[in-house]
């Protein structure tokens, strides 16, 4: 399989350092790889267009084995295929991550946005889950990291 979608090829959107490094299998089944399909056309594509520009993926799948090694949640949509992390500032072209989180917000159908950590004017990366139009939740947070710790705090 070459493409999950218009803009992501089926090597980026399992690539992983991490899974490489540690020898961990990071392949998708036939369910999980119908969920990106759907992150892929329904979120990133169109973000992708909006903006007209290259986007950075710093994780997409991610199986339970590598999810577990890099201390992900064990609820993560990653693991599912359902969630994409875009970072547009790796590439420097103009496009900001409160931008692409501000596009998707008021545009984009989705079940989870994050401002991923970063400051009140940019996160450091933009995490985004699609689920189904019957079951997505436009759920908004902030990740927020305190003594260590990170959590979550609702935006709307």
């Amino acid at each position: 399989m070459e493409k999950i979608s218009k803009y992501i090829s089926y090597a980026e959107a399992i690539k992983s350092d991490t899974a490489i490094k540690n020898n961990i299998s990071n392949t998708p089944n036939i369910t999980e790889l119908e969920a990106m399909k759907e992150v892929g056309s329904k979120v990133f594509d169109k973000v992708r267009e909006h903006f007209g520009k290259p986007l950075y993926i710093s994780s997409f799948f991610r199986s339970s084995a590598l999810n577990k090694k890099v201390g992900g949640s064990i609820s993560s949509q990653h693991c599912y295929g359902q969630a994409i992390d875009i970072d547009a500032d790796t590439f420097n072209n103009g496009v900001t991550n409160a931008q692409i989180f501000n596009y998707i917000k008021d545009n984009l159908d989705y079940d989870q946005l994050i401002w991923e950590f970063g400051t009140s004017s940019n996160p450091d990366w933009v995490h985004v889950s699609y689920v189904s139009p019957e079951k997505n939740r436009r759920i908004q947070l902030k990740a927020v990291k305190s003594k260590g710790r990170t959590s979550y705090q609702r935006l709307n």
